[in-house]
């Protein structure tokens, strides 16, 4: 089966071979007088691990079974059938749709609509584990608006007539900066070139507007990236698209809190729920210059209390593999012993140029990016 995009040019039929493969092993099952079944790695705790060589998460070889022996496993094969069916009619007409709008599609499925979003998220993260492929290319796209880019980055994006756009990501776009889409693979986004020294992936809002403000996209060489707290998928995959196609390094700079470490983490090193697609969104080799325990003390800075929640968090990571050196060891226990937490924006108590002449040229430098 050969779909078409705009412009009558095929789309990609990975996805559609994938999802007919797995119709017609069910099928086959049923036409056998067998209880259809379907294998997938088991996504538990236990079947997780730290792969120490690509510093990533990933699923270990444990499989479970989901079979139509018991009701529930039956409900979730027809819900499986209804997801495929929906996932190649999007391919077909050129579509795409949320991980929402595919929840609430669900209400016109009879018996095999899904009771809660977590339950169709999980099938479609179900179906990235069973093809390896991404569910960007089942058309399925998150409800979070895309993370910005500023800096000296040329790239061509498909537009909505199917043509392509070179866009300069300093020169062409406002103080917003270029929008990341849900999907940045090769097909929808080419880089083109930078001139740019290093990546900077910034947590906040407000950080990212004061170096954008202060012109330390310019000034530093860089490539300045909103986080936007968590980072979405896309947001990861672009960074790591950058560091590996463009060889530029890539450094995190967040608030100084447990909740950040772990954003830098999931930069760095992927997180437990992506665990099967870390190789695709992981940059194991980014760089921390984001506040800690240390700056706190050194710079003075102003802070809040670590809550009971914060306190949890910093030991939990104590056990963490992620933070399993001695940069993170001392920087955590530091904070559980101080019991204090700092904002980015800390930085503004000795002015709104401090962070960019100050703070992050002292951070950076080590590294040889500044």
């Amino acid at each position: 089966m050969t779909s078409k995009k705009k412009g009558g040019a095929p789309a990609p039929s990975k996805a559609v071979d994938a999802l007919y493969a797995i119709a017609e092993e069910i099928y086959e099952e049923l036409d056998g007088g067998q209880i259809p079944k379907m294998k997938i790695p088991l996504r538990t705790k236990a079947n997780i691990r730290f792969d120490s060589k690509h510093a990533v998460w990933k699923y270990g070889n444990l499989m479970g079974v989901r079979s139509a022996k018991k009701l529930k496993g039956a409900l979730m094969l027809l819900r499986t059938m209804y997801v495929l069916e929906f996932i190649r009619d999007m391919i077909r007409d050129s579509k795409s749709s949320t991980l929402r709008e595919m929840y609430y599609i669900s209400e016109g499925w009879d018996i095999a609509k899904f009771h809660a979003q977590e339950e169709s998220n999980l099938l479609a993260e179900d179906l990235e584990v069973i093809t390896q492929l991404l569910r960007e290319d089942f058309k399925l796209r998150p409800e979070e608006s895309g993370a910005s880019v500023i800096g000296n980055l040329t790239l061509e994006e498909i537009t909505r007539n199917g043509d392509r756009k070179r866009i300069n990501c300093r020169d062409d776009v406002g103080d917003a900066g270029y929008t990341i889409p849900y999907n940045v693979e090769k097909e929808k986004v080419k880089l083109i070139e930078a001139d740019a020294k290093f990546i900077l992936a910034i947590e906040t809002g407000g950080m990212f507007d004061r170096l954008v403000e202060n012109g330390f996209d310019e000034d530093a060489k860089c490539i300045l990236v909103h986080l936007k707290g968590q980072p979405s998928r896309s947001t990861r995959r672009l960074l790591k698209r950058l560091n590996e196609e463009l060889k530029l390094p890539c450094a995190t700079f967040t608030d100084g809190d447990p909740w950040s470490f772990r954003i830098h983490a999931s930069v760095a090193y992927g997180a437990i729920k992506t665990a099967h697609i870390s190789e695709y969104l992981a940059t194991p080799t980014a760089e921390f210059v984001g506040i800690t325990a240390s700056d706190i003390l050194n710079y003075e800075l102003p802070t809040d209390a670590l809550t009971p929640r914060d306190v949890g968090a910093l030991n939990a990571e104590m056990t963490d593999p992620r933070f399993n050196d001695e940069f993170w060891r001392n920087e955590i226990q530091t904070m559980l012993q101080i019991n204090k937490k700092a904002e980015q924006q800390a930085l503004a108590k000795y002015g709104l140029d401090y962070v960019t002449d100050t703070y992050l040229p002292e951070k950076l430098g080590p590294l040889g990016l500044m």
